[in-house]
């Protein structure tokens, strides 16, 4: 995960506003839509949890995306084609240069388990207060707490994208873009906390925020391949922990970078369609 975080930092840093266009990119109108994968690491955060007969903070907790080892028919299947941390995206340039995109990356996020962090707060059940060690840490059995957002850590967004030509020759072209966004949270939070029925459901839970840049492949002007890094924040103070309580929630916030891969096709515009026949 440490190699997706220094990638990610390495493709945003890239001196995007001194880079020279080799080529004139012809792209007003035209619209796009795409789908493909991602990888995700994210830092450690301080969780909290609030519901009756508890109100206690775990600090620098670790966790890890989850996702699903390459098989055909699940990532192209019908019915499984959402189980791996994908993205769908969709844009429209409003001039050649500059376009508004909107989608969700499924991402997805798990609590490592059987980690020690340290505790502040109480509990007032002795069975579940018991797992607090004397000097304040706490060991994260499953039978205590198991939290995950994988079905998933649905962050539906809004984007602003710059695009840049790098380089042109017949029917191939590639461009640099450059780009931010900000979005809601809408997970589906897999919770078991200290003997409750688990949760697992979706609910708006918060916002994030992003900033991104990456390379784009066009092929024959209606294909496009692309790959961004990403690196953002997300906030989500109302977390669900118990369904059947309106009372019981979790918060979190934590730093993220992400990697994603996409395909698609275009459906040009007319100063793109203009410019291929010349």
């Amino acid at each position: 995960m440490k190699r997706i975080i220094y990638i990610a930092i390495l493709v945003l840093t890239a001196d995007f506003s001194v880079a020279q266009p080799f080529h004139e990119i012809h792209r007003k109108g035209d619209f796009w839509m795409g789908w493909g994968w991602n990888r995700a690491a994210y830092t450690k955060s301080d969780i909290h949890f609030s519901g009756a007969g508890y109100d206690f903070t775990l600090h620098d907790v670790v966790a890890s995306d989850k996702q699903t080892p390459f098989d055909a028919e699940t990532y192209f299947g019908f019915s499984t084609i959402t189980v791996p941390q994908t993205n769908l995206r969709a844009g429209y340039f409003i001039n050649n240069n500059l376009a508004v995109t909107f989608g969700y990356d499924h991402m997805k996020y798990v609590m490592s388990n059987n980690q020690i962090v340290r505790f502040t707060g109480h509990i007032d059940d002795p069975q579940y207060a018991s797992y607090v060690q004397s000097n304040g840490n706490i060991y994260l059995a499953p039978s205590f707490l198991t939290l995950e957002h994988t079905d998933g850590l649905n962050y539906v967004n809004a984007e602003v994208e710059l695009h840049n030509g790098a380089y042109k020759r017949n029917w191939f072209e590639s461009n640099l873009f450059i780009g931010g966004g900000f979005g809601g949270l809408l997970p589906k939070s897999n919770v078991k906390l200290m003997g409750y029925p688990r949760s697992d459901e979706f609910h708006l839970a918060g916002y994030g925020m992003h900033l991104k840049a990456g390379i784009e492949v066009l092929l024959s002007r209606f294909f496009f391949l692309r790959m961004e890094g990403k690196a953002g924040y997300i906030n989500m103070p109302d977390i669900v922990t118990r369904s059947e309580s309106a009372e019981d929630r979790a918060k979190q916030q934590f730093g993220y970078a992400e990697i994603d891969g996409m395909f698609g096709i275009i459906l040009a515009g007319k100063s793109q369609k203009v410019n291929s026949i010349n």
